[in-house]
């Protein structure tokens, strides 16, 4: 593993003295980070990177960088794609024996397109306590950025790198909207490949509005618009740098679904088993139409009405 030079033989074995910053005894805390400009570090995430007994990162080169921005010096534990399967029953033995455990990613939340997701739902199952300080996101600032429809929006996070699989899964994109879904899509991509991703979206879904943007919050930020063929072709001819979010407009000419066929999909939910409230945000996600007045045409129904 990476780390300070001084590491104990075992890592989760260690302690930082007071904890009072990261909860009370056997607490799971995720820890969001800077997706680019450290100043984004928000101090309660600082205070509890520096009481937890165990700090679980990405990459540990990449969080030492930000903890000595912050004049802090921690021995950390590497939690990637590598290392999940096998370090999560440790993790979670250090949970039940009391300590508090802290989960970072290289930037921004963790779990959003980076590990911690199984962790997570172990530690849950174990009955453990698990929060977090929220913070910067990419996905989210690149949506704001991007000056198309914020809600309702659907994460895809990385599409496949292959461009087969990729095409396949833009398929069952285009099939859902022609199934009733008007949202906004944003997802992450390599920078070697954005051309090739923007192209296909293009043959996929048509000449969309987009945003492509790189390097958010960082000295050379930028939020390039337009459609998407155009797009396309800009980024084949000067590949970008850095780290890319792309964010598609809805369906062009996509309507709110109307209340008739609103009612039509809550009852279809409601009778296979879905609850309430569960029916109306599955339904206000497909058809775009405001969440509380689907919750209410969703009360209505299930009272008979």
């Amino acid at each position: 593993m990476d780390g300070q030079d001084d590491s104990p033989a075992d890592p989760l074995a260690s302690t930082a003295g007071s904890a009072d910053a990261a909860g009370p005894p056997g607490t799971l805390t995720l820890v969001a980070t800077p997706i680019g400009n450290l100043s984004d570090m928000a101090p309660r995430g600082l205070a509890v990177l520096a009481a937890a007994d165990v700090v679980l990162c990405e990459d540990t080169r990449v969080t030492a960088k930000l903890l000595a921005a912050a004049g802090l010096t921690r021995t950390l534990t590497a939690y990637h794609e590598h290392t999940e399967r096998a370090m999560t029953p440790r993790v979670l033995e250090a949970l039940a024996e009391g300590r508090r455990v802290a989960l970072v990613s290289d930037a921004g939340m963790p779990l959003v397109s980076d590990p911690g997701y199984r962790l997570v739902s172990a530690a849950i199952a174990a009955g453990h306590r698990v929060t977090a300080v929220p913070g910067p996101s990419a996905a989210l600032t690149a949506l704001a950025l991007s000056g198309l429809p914020p809600q309702p929006f659907l994460f895809l996070g990385f599409l496949p790198p292959k461009p087969g699989p990729r095409r396949a899964r833009l398929e069952t994109v285009r099939a859902a909207e022609a199934a009733g879904l008007a949202a906004t899509l944003v997802l992450f991509e390599a920078p070697q490949r954005v051309a090739s991703t923007l192209a296909d979206l293009a043959a996929a879904l048509g000449r969309r509005q987009a945003s492509v943007a790189r390097e958010l919050t960082k000295l050379f930020e930028e939020v390039a618009r337009g459609p998407l063929p155009d797009l396309a072709a800009r980024f084949a001819a000067a590949p970008p740098r850095g780290e890319v979010t792309i964010v598609v407009a809805p369906a062009a000419g996509a309507e709110p679904a109307s209340e008739a066929e609103v009612a039509a999909r809550l009852r279809s939910a409601l009778a296979s088993g879905a609850s309430v409230k569960d029916a109306a945000a599955m339904v206000a996600a497909a058809t775009g139409r405001p969440r509380r007045a689907v919750y209410a045409l969703a009360l209505s129904i299930a009272a008979g009405g």
